[in-house]
């Protein structure tokens, strides 16, 4: 009788158990392109993703479109690595030659929408199969289009913001009108210290400083008796310009960069959004300082600035989203889209606050609701979603809960509740409703990426469907 044959019945069991090295894929990649290709390829892909930095996009988004622009001219398993002052690309065809690695300086410029929208279009048209002489030259007329609006015009929609705040507060018609005076004038400062490269530091500075300013000479007017100054509320207008000072921050950007894994990155804007606004602080509390001085002191309020009815809420939240996105450099489409994301979010506050969830909650909520929704209507209308969902968060900013804190501090009075730490605890709920709106609207966002790809996903195959 024939005995089996051992050699075979260990190899059946080795095959089972354990996998030939010699019978997996070639993983190294082939060689497809030359070298200039691949120089010409790179670079491309860096100036993109240099150009969507620098305009506002968050990191995880320039690493996504710098890998697809080298993908679609075959060049895969790039390697990016992006900080928050420079990005650097590497790429080796084969495991014997030598790699390409391309480094470049970031050097942020001030949140431009419009382009990133003709970026992000031009990253479609590149996966479709846009040549690469061509996407050159379409990228470079790009990066040469100069914002979109004049700098008066980005003046007054930073004035007509603090319009926004000053309605969504509830505040008179004087007190709007003052505040559009503030604000005015604080942007124009900005505006003109800007020009003369100096810090945005030391610019928050100067522009809460001036908001101040106004606001205690309307205090003191009132306090006189003065005429109609009498009825007006001084907090709102520095409310307002806290909004207006901390429109700019990017507090959505650095929470998604975080949650995305870029922590050097996330480090580095949180270190600018602080430091940003400790000058805004730096400069209210030396306009407060100055007019104690002088013998002008703002009466302490009860508490910080209630907002006003739901209208005034909606309108306000939809003025100040569209003003957001107006010297962000947006187009008609994202204005719309802003207008209506800014009243999802201001219904979805006053429905979280009637269901008697802690301020931060109901801010958070909103935030997640206005994200969420905003990653499906930017999908579908080809807008970038960072553009409307900040847009869509700006008005919920605690900018009386900001100001009450810092007049509690400089009284400093120990009869008075600010003294016996109201106003710690008002800064306290500050920053609890700046870290409920980051993690809300960073989570919209991502719960709204896989919804929105499902739904592409839907859309392509009925259309392969009906064709």
């Amino acid at each position: 009788m024939p005995q089996p044959d051992r050699r075979s019945l260990y190899s059946t069991v080795r095959k089972v158990l354990r996998t030939d090295p010699s019978e997996g894929p070639e993983t190294e990649v082939q060689p497809a392109v030359d070298d200039t290709m691949v120089i010409r390829a790179l670079d491309l892909a860096m100036r993109i993703g240099e150009s969507m930095f620098a305009v506002g996009a968050s990191a995880h988004e320039v690493t996504l479109a710098v890998t697809r622009v080298a993908g679609a001219y075959q060049l895969q398993g790039v390697h990016v690595d992006v900080t928050y002052t420079s990005i650097a690309l590497s790429y080796q065809r084969s495991g014997e030659g030598w790699p390409h690695t391309l480094l470049r300086v970031v050097r942020v410029a001030a949140p431009d929408h419009m382009k990133l929208q003709r970026l992000q279009a031009l990253l479609v048209e590149i996966d479709d199969g846009l040549d690469l002489d061509e996407a050159r030259t379409r990228f470079r007329a790009i990066r040469r289009v100069p914002f979109r609006y004049r700098q008066p015009v980005v003046v007054a929609a930073r004035a007509l913001l603090a319009v926004g705040a000053g309605i969504l507060a509830g505040g008179s018609v004087l007190a709007v009108a003052l505040t559009f005076i503030a604000a005015l004038g604080a942007a124009a400062t900005q505006s003109g210290l800007a020009r003369l490269r100096v810090p945005s530091f030391f610019s928050q500075i100067a522009g809460a400083f001036v908001i101040t300013i106004v606001a205690v000479a309307v205090s003191a007017l009132a306090t006189a008796g003065v005429e109609p100054f009498t009825g007006v509320r001084p907090s709102i207008i520095v409310a307002a310009g806290i909004i207006l000072m901390l429109s700019g921050l990017t507090v959505v950007g650095a929470a998604q960069d975080a949650i995305d894994g870029f922590a050097l990155t996330a480090a580095g804007r949180i270190l600018d959004l602080t430091l940003q606004t400790l000058g805004l602080v730096v400069g209210i509390l030396a306009g407060l300082e100055l007019g104690s001085v002088l013998g002008f002191r703002m009466a302490l309020p009860e508490g910080p600035p209630p907002l006003g009815p739901l209208p005034n809420q909606v309108g306000g939240a939809i003025i100040v989203a569209v003003a957001v996105a107006l010297f962000n450099g947006a187009g008609a489409r994202i204005l719309a889209v802003s207008a209506v994301l800014g009243a999802v979010a201001a219904l979805g506050h006053a429905v979280g606050q009637a269901s008697g969830l802690h301020e931060a909650a109901a801010s958070g909520i909103a935030a997640l609701l206005a994200s969420f929704v905003g990653v499906l209507i930017a999908h579908n209308l080809h807008v970038p979603s960072v553009a409307v969902t900040t847009a869509a968060i700006v008005p919920l900013v605690p900018g009386g809960a900001v100001f009450y804190g810092l007049l509690g501090m400089v009284h400093a009075d120990p009869s008075s509740a600010l003294g016996a730490g109201g106003g710690a605890s008002s800064l306290v709920l500050a920053a609890s409703v700046g870290v409920g709106l980051a993690a809300g609207a960073s989570l919209g966002i991502y719960l709204g990426t896989p919804v929105r790809a499902t739904l592409a996903g839907v859309a392509r195959s009925r259309a392969r469907v009906r064709r």
